[in-house]
């Protein structure tokens, strides 16, 4: 069964519509990337006080995101996306898992 994940990433402070504005003009490639790793329904959401993003998404029961680091679309968006947020030492988003405490069907 499909499962929804949600995380939090943040972005550098005044960053906002830069980020945006890279993400309506999102490459090919990369969605194309998400898409044949089995995800979908991915949305991010910004809380403007503190720079945190908030991102879901679906996978797939036989997704393959953990192979997405390793494909050429997706190591180039990071390092298009390194210079608005936080980042880890290999130039990856920083990105905290949360923990789903409540859903309503």
């Amino acid at each position: 069964m499909p499962e929804r994940i949600a995380f939090r990433m943040v972005l550098d402070p005044g960053q906002a519509a830069e980020y945006r504005r890279r993400h309506d003009a999102i490459w090919p490639e990369m969605v194309a990337a998400l898409r044949n790793a089995g995800v979908s329904d991915y949305t991010i959401w910004l809380d403007p006080e503190t720079n945190h993003l908030f991102a879901t998404l679906v996978r797939a029961d036989d997704h393959t995101m953990d192979a997405l680091p390793r494909t050429d679309a997706n190591r180039r968006w990071w390092d298009f996306m390194a210079d608005i947020m936080r980042t880890n030492d290999l130039g990856e988003p920083v990105a905290v898992p949360l923990e789903n405490v409540f859903k309503m069907d």
